[in-house]
């Protein structure tokens, strides 16, 4: 069977369910306040990532568009003064690479960004290695124009990425327009595309690959163009709005349709486009630069506003979570006082009054209904406890007027007893006396013997009717004025058992049990000795012996039986220790409760143990209260020999069923 769960408070079930919603309403505080602080904080990145990738990034775009122009121009010429500028450019690009590397792989940059922008942002930075490798096979005559443009175009698509990955969050403004500004960068990065194609060309014009890639960067910017225009808003496209609406973009355009339909031009028409397309170029540029500025600019006041707004929000929310708190706990607790108030009364009913109420029923005082249980009294307005409450008070009146009925039956049952016993001992009485007549006038041997046993007979019937006084609360009418021998106590105990014949009682100290007390140890005594001959088999004895302890007298009864187990043992133990009240229904073990009760009257223990012969001794422990040693004058006179015990059992037998008499009849009447 699983082990018993610890039992909780009432008041920890009640704030358990209580906080349950409150976590969640606290959970959802903090999720919003999080998400509106987290926007602001991304917001306020935003110069970081401006000044850390996205500045330095496109000045890197722009130097190498550069590169890939003057290196197309010089493979188209093969000059040196084209070569010469080409180096020139190629220096101003590393310087440019080396500090955006050195700002992208700074603290303040790496903090800045996430998991997913930093992997975009290292694989940008190891592409920026294609650099070297294309540039090798320029020097060494290795490439051809059109692979060294490419070579050129996949590693500025490696920085666009990276710039489309520091602008994923869809749910800010800000954002989306970076992001149209970014395409609208991607459409200047195209037309200097075209740029590249056309120098690379040369006298020798487009190759129909070539024009072919040509007419696809046209139509890619154009599309570029007319699908961000819409998107921005009205100050960032403004900005663009004048560029492709000048004369000079129309123009760019004309000559794209030339380039397109005629991929050889004459020398004046190629130095018209590289003139017109340069300053287009710049134009473009120049409209990168101030949307990017103005976009960083309009970061901070928006972050401080949304700011503003999370910490409003969340200010309130959070009043909103702890007043919803304070008032759960304050109904919880008024709850959880309630039911501590019933429960305490509920305790006090089991644990004091019904007890009380008990034992003055026991004593046989009158209890009154009204006094002994008043209605429970709880505080609070709960319906449901004070329908509990009144319940428990219904309860309480039925189960105290069950135990008056209970304690009227048993003083009726016990004044039963009673009256049958004290007859039954006077009838006895009587018998014994005619008993003890015929004995003495008996000459017949047969006949002797005969009454004998029948005033064995009687003797046990004596015993059985005290039984039943003691059962009642009351005490035998036997008692002796002086001390009897313990030996004679134990003998006389014997001697009113079925199975006399199979005790064995073995010699004892001189000392002598006080005369109030001999009735009491004899009939318990007796008990203990016809309970070890009825569980043991027929053909063992059973032996009795005494001695002198240092707490009073020891008395052992040793029978040789079946013996018990040690749970049994302990439950008997424990019942002759602390006799519980009789129960009609319980009379297997009548004789030890009459022993139980015995011993308590006259503070004797009685202790239960296994026998070594594999019975069960039973150890009786007079104390020494009820002692009397050999000085008294009955036992001196034992002791020098001029009375035998017999003379002075028959002696305190004859006065004892006197009293007897006397006591039986005025109980009778």
């Amino acid at each position: 069977m699983s082990p018993r769960r610890r039992d909780r408070p009432i008041r920890s079930r009640l704030i358990g369910l209580l906080l349950v919603p409150l976590f969640s309403l606290i959970a959802l505080w903090a999720v919003t306040a999080g998400v509106a602080i987290g926007d602001s904080l991304s917001l306020r990145t935003y110069n970081t990532l401006w000044s850390t990738l996205r500045r330095p990034a496109d000045s890197l775009i722009v130097d190498m568009q550069a590169e890939r122009l003057t290196t197309a121009r010089y493979l188209a010429s093969q000059r040196t003064d084209d070569r010469d500028i080409m180096v020139l450019q190629r220096q101003r690009t590393d310087r440019t690479r080396d500090k955006l590397r050195t700002l992208a792989l700074s603290a303040d940059s790496r903090s800045a960004t996430t998991p997913a922008m930093r992997t975009q942002v290292d694989e940008m930075l190891a592409g920026l290695g294609r650099i070297d490798e294309i540039r090798a096979e320029i020097d060494e005559g290795l490439s051809e124009r059109l692979r060294a443009i490419e070579t050129y175009n996949l590693v500025s698509d490696s920085i666009y990425r990276m710039h489309y990955s520091l602008a994923l969050i869809d749910d800010i403004p800000i954002y989306q327009q970076s992001r149209v500004v970014i395409s609208l960068g991607y459409a200047k990065e195209l037309l200097t595309r075209e740029q590249a194609l056309e120098a690379a060309a040369g006298a020798s014009g487009l190759t129909d690959e070539e024009r072919k890639l040509f007419t696809q960067l046209v139509g890619n910017r154009r599309f570029l163009i007319d699908q961000a225009l819409p998107e921005l808003d009205a100050g960032l496209r403004q900005l663009h709005v004048n560029l492709i609406t000048t004369p000079l973009y129309q123009r760019l355009r004309l000559q794209e349709e030339q380039i397109i339909e005629a991929p050889r031009l004459s020398a004046r028409t190629q130095r018209v486009w590289q003139s017109t397309s340069d300053d287009l170029a710049e134009s473009f540029q120049k409209a990168q630069t101030e949307a990017a500025a103005l976009l960083a600019e309009r970061a901070a006041p928006i972050a401080d506003s949304i700011l503003r707004r999370a910490v409003l929000v969340g200010g309130f929310g959070l009043l909103a979570v702890v007043a919803s708190i304070l008032i759960s706990l304050r109904v919880g607790g008024r709850l959880a006082r309630e039911l501590a108030d019933l429960r305490e009364a509920a305790l006090d009913l089991a644990n004091k009054r019904l007890p009380g109420v008990l034992v003055k029923l026991k004593r046989g005082d009158d209890v009154d209904l009204a006094t002994e249980a008043p209605p429970l009294q709880t505080e609070g307005g709960t319906a449901e406890i004070q329908d509990v409450g009144r319940a428990f008070s219904t309860v309480q009146e039925t189960a105290v007027e069950a135990a008056i009925g209970q304690a009227r039956l048993q003083r009726g049952v016990s004044q039963v007893f009673l009256n049958l016993a004290r007859r039954s001992q006077t009838l006895l009485h009587r018998q014994r006396t005619q008993l003890h007549g015929m004995q003495r006038h008996a000459t017949d041997p047969d006949m002797l013997e005969e009454l004998f046993r029948l005033d064995h007979l009687t003797t046990r019937m004596r015993r059985h009717a005290e039984g039943l006084i003691i059962l009642s609360g009351n005490a035998p009418g036997r008692a002796w004025r002086k001390p009897i021998p313990m030996y004679d106590v134990v003998r006389g105990a014997a001697a009113e058992v079925e199975d006399y014949a199979r005790v064995n009682v073995l010699p004892m100290e001189d000392h002598g049990l006080d005369g109030a007390a001999v009735a009491d140890v004899i009939h318990l005594i007796a008990e203990l000795i016809e309970n070890a001959t009825v569980f043991s088999p027929p053909h063992t004895t059973v032996s009795v012996r005494g001695e002198i302890v240092g707490m009073g007298f020891a008395v052992e009864i040793e029978d040789r039986g079946l013996g018990m187990t040690n749970e049994r043992l302990a439950e008997l133990n424990e019942r002759l220790a602390n006799p519980p009240e009789f129960d009609l229904a319980d009379t297997d073990r009548m004789g030890l409760f009459v022993v139980a009760r015995l011993a308590t009257r006259r503070d004797i223990r009685v202790t239960l143990r296994p026998s070594p012969y594999g019975g069960t001794t039973a150890i009786v422990l007079i104390p020494s209260v009820l002692m009397v040693g050999p000085k008294d004058p009955d036992l001196a006179r034992l002791a020098a020999g001029e009375v035998t015990p017999e003379d002075i059992i028959l002696a305190s037998l004859q006065r004892g069923p006197q009293e007897n008499e006397n006591t039986g009849e005025e109980d009778r009447k």
